[in-house]
């Protein structure tokens, strides 16, 4: 998984509009992760495709994206891969320090 599909999708833990996805990884990333509108939309677009995320208009007529439960499936397999991923790096990054 990609950066910015995990982000994406870690902001989806409540349902968001696309700018309030853009502010959240902003925010978790202190600002590092700055995700444009034709790189957000476009995840956006394949992972509503994939059944990832469903996407549903608001009373305001906007956008409101969901993960789905294959997302949230997705997302406990990533948050495993990378758990794997911290207990390696501290086992061995003495070795490049």
């Amino acid at each position: 998984m990609t950066e910015t599909a995990f982000y994406i999708l870690l902001s989806l833990s409540k349902p968001r509009h696309g700018y309030g996805i853009i502010k959240h990884v902003e925010e978790v990333t202190n600002n590092r992760l700055k995700l444009g509108s034709g790189t957000i939309y476009g995840t956006l677009t394949k992972m509503e495709r994939d059944g990832i995320i469903t996407m549903y208009a608001d009373e305001k007529r906007k956008k409101i994206y969901e993960i789905t439960d294959d997302g949230k499936a997705l997302m406990r397999h990533e948050v495993k891969r990378l758990n794997e991923l911290y207990v390696n790096v501290a086992k061995y990054k003495g070795a490049f320090e």
